[in-house]
């Protein structure tokens, strides 16, 4: 017997062992980007774009990094449902039940939520200017560290909602329900709060409310006072 075949074999043997162990182990599931809509769908990382989805029951489903640019998930189930770094780009959620669904990260320009419902659901860090959040039950979510430029909040409920360090630069909170919302460290340049009642919310400062926009009818924290250079210009 050559000098090295003993060698040879025990290292023969060892492959075969780790082929039999491998073997065993089941393979990572791998998103079903054909897959049918229904609850539960792992979509992760797919392209969705122009999808209708409206009415379907998606909850618990899995849209972390895919992309859904301009998609209709509108009236949709999304409970407990995950669009971490989605491309959420003009797509439509009016009326889509997003309780405890996380968005974390999410992305997209006009984005429209109109009557949508996200009540305890995670956005922090997403990045939706210029979207529409009309009448959204914001009760209890996470909006910290947003990017929310230009939104429109006319009509939303935000009772207890975080919106700490949240760039809320001109958006619109003109009809919204503000109960106990964190404004802390968020920047609030030319923040539309006409008529908007703020003496329940935290965290606001007198700076906070010098570069924002409010009027005779804005209520304003206990220990603030309304800036002399209110009301501001109609906004552009």
């Amino acid at each position: 017997m050559p000098r090295h075949e003993p060698e040879l074999l025990k290292l023969a043997g060892l492959m075969a062992l780790l082929i039999l162990i491998f073997g065993l182990v089941p393979a990572p599931a791998i998103a079903g980007c054909s897959d049918a809509p229904r609850a539960g769908v792992d979509w992760n990382g797919c392209a969705k774009l122009r999808v209708r989805l409206g009415g379907e029951d998606l909850s618990n489903a899995q849209f972390d990094k895919s992309n859904m640019q301009a998609s209709d998930l509108s009236d949709t189930l999304l409970v407990g449902s995950s669009f971490v770094g989605t491309d959420l780009t003009r797509a439509s959620l009016k009326n889509a039940d997003l309780t405890r669904a996380n968005l974390t990260k999410a992305h997209g320009n006009r984005t429209n939520f109109t009557d949508a419902r996200m009540v305890k659901a995670d956005l922090r860090k997403a990045e939706l200017q210029r979207s529409n959040m009309t009448n959204v039950d914001f009760t209890g979510a996470d909006l910290s560290k947003a990017e929310l430029g230009r939104v429109e909040f006319a009509g939303a409920k935000l009772h207890q909602t975080n919106l700490r360090y949240a760039n809320i630069a001109r958006a619109r909170f003109i009809g919204a329900s503000l109960v106990e919302v964190d404004f802390s460290g968020a920047y609030t340049l030319l923040t539309r709060f006409e008529g908007s009642d703020l003496t329940q919310t935290s965290g606001l400062t007198q700076e906070q409310l010098g570069i924002a926009c409010g009027d005779d009818e804005t209520g304003v924290p206990a220990g603030l006072q309304a800036p002399a250079s209110w009301p501001c210009e109609p906004d552009d």
